[in-house]
């Protein structure tokens, strides 16, 4: 089991990863693919602006809570296993990312996993998640870019692990998906760059 359980927590993390609750509740509420709609993205950020907030929050809250039950359980396993917990929570989440990204059930075309980092930082290290939390909310509020605050929150967030002297292997296990999330943000960059990037709102704006 002490070396199955790496096989076990990579295959159960994609598969779990892949459950998208954007693109399930647009084919449940709106008989619609999210895929198709605004910047085709499967995440959070376009279901919010294109169906507003009535049902985003639940995708929100969706992603956090699948990134974290499954860094959690399987943290705890490879504990029970003799095992870290911190690399069985990192390694486990490497995979839940990656199927949030490339999803086996919607033809690998999935979202770019933010929610699922943040929530596998506050399991990682509480105090990086607020700080990466606190990060985001600030850039967000005052700048009203998602993308931006997204990545400079999770960057945070992985100094942060470092800093708190995480263990070396888990952090940097999570620093690499952290690049791995700025590298899909390529398209958003560039419009930061461009200054086309469009704003993120609160409330129902667009």
């Amino acid at each position: 089991m002490r070396i199955a359980i790496w096989f076990i927590a990579a295959v159960t993390g994609w598969y779990v990863g892949g459950i998208n609750p954007s693109i399930a509740l647009s084919k449940a509420i709106y008989h619609e693919d999210i895929r198709e709609k605004g910047s085709g993205n499967p995440g959070f950020t376009n279901f919010k602006r294109v169906y507003g907030n009535k049902f985003a929050w639940f995708v929100f809250v969706l992603d956090l809570f699948k990134g974290a039950a499954m860094c959690l359980a399987f943290g705890l396993w490879f504990l029970k296993l003799e095992y870290s917990f911190q690399l069985g929570a990192a390694f486990t989440g490497l995979f839940v990312m990656l199927g949030h990204s490339f999803p086996v059930q919607y033809k690998f075309k999935g979202g770019k996993g933010f929610l699922v980092l943040l929530s596998e930082l506050f399991v990682l290290d509480w105090r990086a998640g607020l700080i990466a939390f606190a990060v985001m909310a600030v850039l967000l509020l005052t700048l009203k870019y998602m993308s931006l605050a997204t990545m400079c929150g999770l960057i945070a967030g992985a100094a942060c692990l470092f800093i708190f002297k995480c263990e070396i292997p888990a952090a940097a296990i999570y620093a690499a998906c952290v690049v791995f999330m700025v590298v899909r943000h390529k398209e958003n960059i560039k419009r930061l760059i461009k200054g086309t990037e469009n704003k993120f709102y609160l409330g129902n704006k667009k």
